[in-house]
């Protein structure tokens, strides 16, 4: 999977294809076989040469798209190494991925690290140090930001074109409840878009060919529908 998937870029890139669709991974099934994995982001900014932090996920179903600062680590790990910069970074991924999506204009949604974005420090400084700061250099560039607020206020108003997470299960959650088996992951950040399905490799179920192909059915509709540059 990580030979193909590789390969796949590579051709992208040189001009061979317009994008790449990966099918479902199993991240544990790649660490036994000793290959460094944690996710497709990661593997596109290995391939195409960029810092693994410099590509990003973006969940897309059930009406939303979130792109995620950080991804597949423990929860400790990634607060350690978040940052308002990282935060900047994937916000204008996203944003950029979202033109290319045909929206040239998209309102964004900043999920604070904490309940209630930490209520003014009440409930740790994190988002003063954090997401506030983010916000400001975001706003400052002439997007349209609001946040940072608690996810669950954010998305029950359903009310931005983008979200950005802070944590996996922020941006995972309500998409796979919205769009179970259905949501697309798209890595974002580089010059190569990948997409994939939402969810990983049904081991259980393998070669009874019963699998649920609606995920991969959407994604490839969803790739196709977007423009390549010239």
């Amino acid at each position: 999977m990580i030979s193909a998937a590789s390969s796949a870029i590579t051709a992208t890139r040189r001009g061979d294809f317009d994008a790449v669709v990966a099918g479902p991974h199993h991240e544990t099934a790649v660490h036994l076989a000793g290959i460094p994995f944690s996710g497709y982001p990661s593997l596109v900014a290995s391939v195409c040469g960029q810092p693994e932090d410099s590509v990003f996920l973006l969940l897309v179903g059930g009406g939303l798209h979130i792109v995620h600062a950080t991804l597949h680590e423990s929860v400790q790990h990634a607060l350690d190494r978040l940052t308002s910069e990282l935060v900047v970074q994937a916000a204008l991924a996203g944003m950029r991925a979202m033109q290319r999506l045909g929206m040239n204009a998209p309102t964004i949604g900043l999920f604070g690290i904490n309940p209630h974005a930490g209520e003014n420090g009440l409930f740790g400084d994190a988002d003063e140090r954090i997401t506030k700061p983010a916000a400001e250099r975001l706003r400052a560039v002439g997007l349209q930001v609001d946040g940072p607020i608690g996810a669950d206020t954010l998305l029950a108003e359903r009310r931005h074109d983008l979200y950005v997470a802070m944590l996996h299960d922020q941006g995972h959650i309500p998409i796979k409840l919205l769009s179970p088996k259905q949501a697309s992951a798209l890595s974002i950040g580089a010059d190569v878009i990948l997409s994939s399905v939402g969810h990983g490799s049904a081991m259980d179920i393998a070669g009874q060919c019963i699998a649920d192909a609606r995920a991969m059915i959407n994604t490839v509709a969803r790739l196709a529908a977007v423009p390549v540059p010239t």
